[in-house]
C-alpha cells in the first residue's frame, strides 16, 4: 500500500505527475468546463431544432453506455416523476419493439462507433422516428444520422475516455430545453461550465495537497474502503459516476447507498465489522500496522432531494433526514466522513451546478488516486 507521503510527494511534483499521465487525463478533467461550452456550441450549429420543431414526443429512448448512459439517468433523474414524456435508457444496439414515429432517439456514444451504436441509428430510421446522434467527428454514426437526415453532434477526437460525461450530457440539457421539459435557468450550461472551471483552479495540479480538495480526497481514500451516501434520485446518479471512477481509474471497489431508500443498509455497514475496531481514525498513523483498509463515508448532496411530508412518522421520509442519520451513525462508529465539494459556499450554486462541482472534485480525486498509485502506465484502463 502507498503511503500517504509518498502520495503526497507525488501529488505536488508536476513533473511526476505528467510522467504518469500518458493519456493526459488530468488536462482533459480540468477542461470540463470548456467541453460544455464547446459541446453546446457543436449542438447549435448541428440544428437540433429538427429534433425540438414536432414538439414533446411520447418519450426519450436514450441509446448509451457507461458515460453516456450516466449522462441519460442525469437528465432522467432531473426530470424526476412528474416527466411529462418517459425517459429509457438502453444500452444497444436493440431499441425498444414500443418505439415509434412519436418518440425521440438519442444515441450518445464518445466514439460513434460499435453495432450498439450505430444499429439502433438505423433502426431508428427505419420505424420512423426522429433522432439525435452525438458522437466522434467522422464516425459510422455520423454517416447512419446523414442517411437518416438526422442532426449530429460532433465530438472532437481530442475527447478523452473516462472525462466525456459533459460532452454527452450537454446536448440532452438542451435538447430537453428545447422540448420545454426544462427551464433554461434550471439548465444554465454557462453556470455549470463557470461551476467546472471553478473546481479546476481548486484542484489543478499546481495546487498543493493541503489546500487542493481533491488531492486531500485522493490522500484520505488511499487505505480507504469508501461507502458514498447519495442525498435522492440525482446525487444517487452521481454516485453512480464517482465509484465507477474510482473502480476503473483507480481500482478501488466502492458501495453505493441512495437515500432515503437504501438508509437501513448503509447505517448497518458503518455500524457492521468493518468499521474501525480501534478507536477514532488517524490520519498519521503508521500504515504499516494495518491490516486492511478502513471504512470512509463520502457524502453526495442534492439541496432539492425533498423534504420531509410527515412529521409524524417515525422513520424519515426525506432524503436529508436519512442522510443524517447515516452521517450519525458513522459518527458513533468512528467512520471518518467526507463531504464532496462542501468547501467555500455550495449554497450558492443551482442544482446542476452544484452537482457538477462534486462530480468535478470526485474526478480529479479519482485521476489524482490513480496517478498516485501509478496505475495510468501499468495497463490499460
Amino acid at each position: 500500500m502507498t503511503s500517504p507521503e509518498l502520495a503526497e510527494e507525488v501529488l505536488d511534483d508536476l513533473d511526476v505527475l505528467r510522467a504518469r499521465d500518458p493519456r493526459g487525463l488530468l488536462p482533459a478533467v480540468a477542461g470540463a468546463g470548456a467541453q460544455v461550452r464547446e459541446t453546446a456550441r457543436l449542438t447549435e450549429e448541428a440544428g437540433l431544432e429538427r429534433v425540438t420543431a414536432g414538439g414533446r414526443p411520447r418519450g426519450l429512448v436514450i441509446v448509451a453506455r457507461r458515460e453516456g448512459a450516466v449522462a441519460a439517468q442525469v437528465l432522467r433523474a432531473l426530470l424526476g416523476p412528474a416527466s411529462p414524456v418517459t425517459v429509457d435508457v438502453v444500452p444497444g444496439p436493440d431499441l425498444p419493439v414500443w418505439t415509434g414515429p412519436s418518440d425521440i432517439a438519442v444515441v450518445a456514444t464518445r466514439t460513434g462507433a460499435g453495432r450498439y451504436a450505430v444499429t439502433p441509428a438505423y433502426e431508428a430510421a427505419r420505424r420512423g422516428v426522429t433522432l439525435l446522434g452525438i458522437g466522434a467527428e467522422d464516425a459510422p454514426l455520423r454517416a447512419a444520422c446523414s442517411t437518416a437526415r438526422a442532426p449530429y453532434v460532433p465530438l472532437p477526437r481530442s475527447r478523452v475516455r473516462h472525462t466525456t460525461l459533459w460532452s454527452l450530457l450537454t446536448p440532452m440539457l438542451q435538447l430537453a430545453v428545447g422540448l420545454d421539459l426544462v427551464s433554461e435557468g434550471a439548465a444554465d450550461l454557462e453556470a455549470i461550465a463557470g461551476a467546472l472551471d471553478e473546481v479546476a483552479t481548486e484542484c489543478g495540479p499546481a495546487r498543493e495537497s493541503f489546500v487542493n480538495p481533491a488531492k486531500t480526497l485522493a490522500l484520505e481514500l488511499l487505505d480507504a474502503l469508501p461507502v458514498i451516501a447519495a442525498e435522492g434520485p440525482l446525487a444517487g446518479t452521481a454516485a453512480t459516476r464517482i465509484a465507477d471512477q474510482l473502480a476503473t481509474l483507480a481500482g478501488l471497489p466502492v458501495t453505493t447507498f441512495r437515500m432515503p431508500d437504501q438508509r437501513v443498509a448503509a447505517c448497518a455497514v458503518l455500524r457492521g465489522p468493518l468499521a474501525p475496531a480501534d478507536g477514532e481514525d488517524d490520519f498519521f498513523r503508521d500504515r504499516a500496522e494495518d491490516t486492511g483498509r478502513r471504512l470512509r463515508l463520502l457524502t453526495v448532496r442534492d439541496a432539492d432531494a425533498g423534504e420531509h411530508d410527515d412529521a409524524g412518522e417515525r422513520e424519515p421520509r426525506s432524503a436529508r433526514e436519512a442522510l443524517g442519520e447515516a452521517l450519525r451513525s458513522a459518527a458513533a462508529a468512528n467512520v471518518p466522513v467526507s463531504g464532496l465539494a462542501e468547501h467555500g459556499e455550495p449554497e450558492r450554486y443551482g442544482r446542476l451546478p452544484r452537482l457538477a462541482r462534486q462530480l468535478a472534485v470526485a474526478d480529479f480525486s479519482a485521476v489524482y488516486l490513480a496517478l498516485a498509485l501509478d496505475t495510468e502506465r501499468s495497463g490499460p484502463a
